[in-house]
């Protein structure tokens, strides 16, 4: 497959996976499955090494969050939203930067790494949002929006535009499951008939 073709298909359905997480489905697990295992490879052939190891623990986290969805499933197939504790958001918080400044510190010394730094911190801050959404939390929209806008600059850097493309997608897609979401969240949960 060549490394356009193979950027557009982990794109398409990136965009598939996270439509269907806005709307609490888990087929998104299975979808961002496939979509993290072809970014893999791109991202690898860019010289993004933290977002290539990103992908791969993202696949790890996908796995939990399909279960984790599966054992919250409502009557309706569909998941409710929890709440996410201050004292919770901010220890997630620390433990991304921390991991962030870490992930850099490795990338710059023992890589070719493009944008170490920059690479290491967004990959730390997406496990974060990847995290909370896995959790149920409506904040990891809010972090999926900051971290959405500092990639397509990222990715327009590298010429990665479908890449740029899709994630200013992911923006709208981002705002889209906040609102959803944190209606969700507001809404009474229906009793199980």
């Amino acid at each position: 497959m060549s490394a356009e073709l193979l950027e557009w298909s982990a794109a398409a359905l990136s965009m598939l996976g996270v439509w269907l997480m806005t709307r609490r489905r888990m087929i998104g697990w299975p979808i961002g499955l496939v979509s993290v295992a072809l970014y893999a490879f791109v991202f690898a052939e860019a010289r993004l090494y933290s977002d290539t190891l990103l992908q791969i623990v993202f696949g790890g986290f996908l796995v939990y969050g399909w279960m984790s969805w599966r054992q919250s499933a409502q009557a309706d197939g569909l998941v409710s939203i929890v709440p996410l504790p201050a004292r919770r958001r901010f220890i997630d918080l620390g433990a991304g930067v921390a991991v962030g400044l870490a992930l850099g510190a490795a990338m710059h010394t023992w890589t070719n790494a493009a944008l170490p730094w920059l690479d290491a911190m967004l990959a730390a801050m997406s496990l974060v949002a990847q995290w909370w959404q896995a959790r149920r939390h409506v904040a990891a929209w809010w972090m999926w929006i900051v971290v959405d806008v500092v990639y397509v600059g990222l990715y327009l850097f590298k010429s990665l535009n479908v890449t740029a493309a899709l994630y200013a997608v992911f923006i709208g897609l981002a705002v889209l499951g906040l609102r959803r979401w944190s209606a969700a969240s507001n809404a009474p949960v229906a009793c199980p008939r």
